[in-house]
């Protein structure tokens, strides 16, 4: 999982591109957990995955209405399909993107 900017978020949704950004902050407990539970998921599934501080992008969050953190957003030709805030397990995360993306 790679750390994204403003430019790679606004390129990946221009290029109408598939996959996942995932939105954090480094101070957030729940993060950190979710962040694992990407990170083997990211091994499981030939998907792209970028994830970024949404404290540096505040216009990201008004313009997703995100309205916390940890918060998944899967993407499919550069449209948001469904917003995940509550991660539950791998599994659960593993079996939306399946049904969405591959």
């Amino acid at each position: 999982m790679t750390d994204w900017n403003l430019d790679d978020v606004s390129s990946f949704l221009k290029n109408h591109s598939s996959g996942l950004i995932y939105f954090y902050t480094p101070l957030c407990g729940t993060c950190q957990v979710a962040s694992r539970m990407l990170q083997v998921i990211e091994k499981m599934v030939d998907v792209n995955i970028g994830k970024m501080n949404l404290n540096f992008s505040p216009e990201l969050a008004n313009k997703f209405e995100i309205e916390s953190v940890p918060c998944l957003l899967i993407i499919k030709d550069g449209e948001v399909l469904e917003m995940i805030y509550a991660f539950r397990s791998v599994p659960f995360l593993y079996e939306k993107i399946k049904q969405s993306l591959l």
